[in-house]
């Protein structure tokens, strides 16, 4: 993420043992993208698929012909669209070397990496070569990494998708919900009507290619970005496979029906118009929703199933061949009706967070209470508790998280009641189904099957339900609102602001840490086909200058004009380091991508370059700190897991007038999220007095 590398899959290629879920967002991204909320309805007809159903095995190109028959706005740029390039190795080591160098323990350390660097070029000749004959031949018609990454990066990874691959976003309250909800529904299924009711509009737009490209930049012509990981947000679901999983979509077309799971069960019913896919009435939405609530509290007790999707893949796998043996036919269909499913909506009606964190953990995981209400292969799952908050989970392997962000950008753009009198011109409910007759339970039939003296199901449940709850108890996060300034401060002072914040994270971890760490920010590069992301790097020789100078702990010396200047300098250097290490990053000249590809060119029992093999180059990819910058007005908090045990993770948002951090780790570690967040803050201060004093007049007395 939006790591946005936001777990523990793409870590596992690029340095430490796991990967961060959240590679989406770019960064220094607050969210704009071309808007979309002055498109009117649009009426295009979703096209029927060649097939009802495409199965991924991890490669962009074999879902491609999918974009030529869609066609329409989103895909209109595609053919056009850059390749991602290959730097030098020249550059890249020129560029490495700085990165590895402040995280060295010795002197001996530094002068053996230099000799490995000096080295490398002629020992990676042959490496490059094959990298470039790859994207020029076998992947000339796509990105070199793509297929590498999804796959090695992601649908091989066997941890489970919680906490190392999916990410979470938490959504700012909808102020126009009632202040007391109805007796008979709760504020969380008003407020999952009024998502899915705008989720069907930005559906619609996906599905028949209406929606724009998303495009960046500040002068015309902007640049487009890719768009291919659209195809995987709707309908669509992570299946569990043996050694590597694969990725369902299914033609929306054909499947115009959401999933909801209450109290661990799951339903489905119809959400949108067959003939034109727009949303069906709010009262309509609303009364199948509450009769999902109302099914779940009554029939025989079903055992867990979402817990199936919590564990290791291969359990996964396995439990999910378990299930179509003891139920069959009836199982695969009932199976295929919750992948297929346009999306996942969740009613935590258990559950009434009122704080930042609370409603961070509930969305992240489930918490310690509601982790059996989930599927979490379902590429998108809105999550709605009682009281009427709401936040989205995302599976994180085939679509990185700008996209999403743009939906979820589109379902809170407008609130309830807004989305109720726009609905209120729809014709009577009387048109439509009943929900006693719409609303069908996924697995109601499965009874016997599911619960019958000789089947498993249930000892498998409470298995996974066991390593869900360990691996949820292992971890804490904390939510730390900076409430002392934001971007517009820090643009005042004269930087960047995601630059600014990386320094003020540096600090932070420093003083926590006692040492600087390896530090990963995501940074999107989808103006290239089939791009997703790449690493920029924090650690710096001018980010070590700075913060040692600072302290393992503040020297109050603010006072002293030259100590003061000095600071002040070495803050200015690292953040313009940073700025244009981000520049070359979002160019898809980091370095972290193409050492991968050219450790992945090496053939089974060929020798390495030295530089693979050195600690310090393990080192500086082990990403202790694993940052994602991600500001959306109408987001509250955001985030994903650490991707190493020795690690935090740590999203951020910068609006104009605060900050957000989300942080996450071990909880063996001893309380770091919570100490961290005291640390960032006081980072913040101290470099915010430092920039104010040095720009005071000096006084006249």
């Amino acid at each position: 993420m939006l790591r946005l590398c936001t777990a523990r899959t793409c870590s596992t290629l690029i340095g430490s043992s796991t990967t961060k879920a959240l590679s989406s967002p770019s960064p220094s991204v607050s969210f704009a993208t071309r808007p979309i909320t002055n498109i009117r309805a649009m009426t295009t007809a979703i096209k029927p698929w060649p097939r009802p159903m495409v199965e991924s095995h991890g490669d962009y190109r074999a879902e491609a012909y999918l974009e030529d028959h869609i066609g329409g706005k989103l895909y209109e740029k595609q053919l056009s669209l850059p390749r991602l390039p290959i730097p030098s190795i020249s550059d890249t080591i020129a560029r490495f070397l700085p990165t590895a160098l402040p995280l060295a323990k010795s002197e001996e350390e530094k002068d053996t990496l230099i000799k490995a660097c000096e080295e490398f070029e002629s020992q990676a000749r042959e490496l490059q070569q094959r990298l470039v004959e790859r994207r020029d031949g076998e992947m000339k018609d796509s990105s070199w990494l793509q297929l590498w990454w999804n796959t090695l990066g992601y649908l091989q990874v066997r941890d489970p998708v919680v906490v190392n691959v999916s990410y979470f976003f938490q959504f700012s309250d909808d102020g126009s919900l009632p202040q007391v909800a109805p007796s008979t529904k709760s504020l969380g299924v008003l407020r999952a009507a009024s998502l899915l009711y705008s989720a069907a509009g930005f559906r619609q737009l996906v599905a028949s290619g209406d929606l724009p490209y998303e495009a960046i930049g500040r002068k015309e012509p902007k640049t487009p970005l890719c768009s291919v990981a659209y195809k995987y947000m709707f309908n669509a679901c992570r299946v569990p496979r043996k050694g590597e999983d694969t990725y369902k979509i299914f033609d929306p077309s054909m499947n115009t029906h959401a999933v909801v799971a209450v109290n661990g069960k799951f339903y489905s019913f119809d959400f949108v118009e067959k003939e034109t896919g727009e949303a069906l009435p709010m009262e309509v939405l609303e009364d199948r929703l509450q009769r999902c609530v109302e099914m779940s509290k009554s029939g025989p007790p079903l055992p867990m199933l979402g817990y199936l999707t919590s564990d290791n893949r291969d359990i996964c796998a396995e439990a999910r061949q378990s299930l179509l043996r003891a139920g069959g036919s009836k199982m695969e269909e009932a199976l295929k009706v919750l992948e297929s499913g346009a999306l996942m909506i969740c009613l935590d009606e258990n559950e009434e967070p009122i704080s930042k964190k609370q409603m961070s953990e509930v969305v992240w995981t489930g918490g310690r209470n509601s982790g059996h209400n989930r599927w979490f292969d379902k590429s998108i799952q809105i999550i709605c508790t009682k009281n009427g908050k709401a936040g989205m989970n995302g599976e994180h392997s085939m679509m990185d998280g700008m996209p999403v962000v743009n939906f979820c950008d589109y379902i809170t753009k407008t609130p309830y009641a807004e989305v109720l009198a726009k609905s209120s011109s729809k014709p009577s409910a009387g048109g439509y189904a009943s929900a006693a007759d719409n609303v069908k339970d996924i697995f109601g039939d499965l009874t016997t099957e599911l619960t019958s003296p000789g089947s498993n199901i249930s000892t498998l449940v409470d298995q996974s339900r066991a390593n869900l709850d360990k691996l949820v108890s292992a971890h804490e996060l904390q939510v730390q609102s900076f409430q002392g300034y934001g971007s517009s401060a820090m643009k005042t002072m004269g930087y960047s602001p995601d630059a600014y914040v990386q320094m003020a994270m540096q600090l932070a971890t420093y003083r926590l840490w006692g040492e600087q760490g390896g530090t990963y920010e995501a940074t999107q590069v989808r103006p290239f086909l089939h791009g997703r992301t790449e690493t920029t790097r924090t650690v710096s020789p001018a980010s070590e200058a700075f913060i040692k100078t600072m302290g393992l702990r503040p020297k109050r010396d603010e006072m002293d004009p030259s100590k003061r200047a000095e600071k002040v300098e070495l803050l200015k250097e690292a953040v313009a380091t940073h700025v244009k290490y981000i520049g070359l990053a979002a160019k898809g000249m980091g370095v972290d991508r193409h050492l991968l590809g050219l450790l992945l060119s090496a053939k089974e029992g060929e020798t390495i370059p030295s530089l693979f093999s050195h600690p310090l180059y393990a080192r500086s990819k082990t990403w202790r700190v694993s940052t994602s910058h991600l500001t959306h007005p109408r987001f509250d908090s955001w985030g994903y897991g650490e991707v190493t045990p020795e690690g935090v993770g740590l999203a951020y948002s910068i609006h104009p007038n605060h900050c957000m951090f989300c942080i996450t780790a071990l909880r063996e570690k001893g309380g770091w999220p919570e100490r961290l967040s005291f640390l960032l803050e006081e980072a913040l201060l101290e470099m915010q007095t430092l920039n104010d004093l040095d720009k005071q007049p000096p006084s006249k007395l």
